[in-house]
């Protein structure tokens, strides 16, 4: 499953970028397609009408699959040129299956649902076809088991469009 997973977002990765008819020089862009440090994620964002954004996650470990959609509301940092910081809700669904991972054979496994916020900087380069961005994205688990995760989020790195 992990492997159709990744083939699909690489096709996808790939007809963005395929479609792409100059590379983004400026300060701004409509599309971004990247990784995410922490915990290690594909990630695309969108902005759908002004400074709202839709961005879109794929986390893959050995133990789990899990895919995160957040709606983001993007403001400019005055004096600082390409700087936003954002925040917005948003939800998750993740499959976990300890026994994919060979020193945990006959541990359990599941489905887990979600809601998630997020809050962070992004930031266009001028000059590159680059898109750095930094936050934070708390989330709670109601579906599987109920907890709190604080520590999901990290530094994201795109090809912008």
């Amino acid at each position: 499953m992990k492997k159709i997973i990744l083939s699909l977002l690489l096709i996808i990765g790939g007809y963005f970028i395929a479609n792409a008819q100059n590379m983004n020089m400026g300060s701004t862009y409509k599309t971004a397609i990247g990784v995410k440090f922490y915990p290690g994620a594909f990630s695309i964002k969108s902005f759908i009408q002004g400074n709202n954004a839709l961005e879109g996650l794929a986390y893959l470990s050995p133990d789990q699959f899990r895919l995160t959609g957040l709606y983001e509301i993007h403001a400019n940092i005055e004096g600082v040129e390409g700087l936003k910081w954002y925040v917005g809700p948003g939800a998750h669904i993740g499959f976990w299956n300890s026994s994919w991972v060979k020193e945990f054979p006959d541990r359990n496994s599941g489905v887990a649902i979600g809601v998630d916020g997020v809050l962070g900087l992004d930031y266009k380069t001028k000059g590159a076809p680059l898109d750095f961005s930094l936050d934070w994205q708390p989330s709670f688990t109601f579906v599987g088991y109920n907890y709190f995760e604080g520590g999901w989020g990290g530094l994201g790195i795109r090809y912008t469009f």
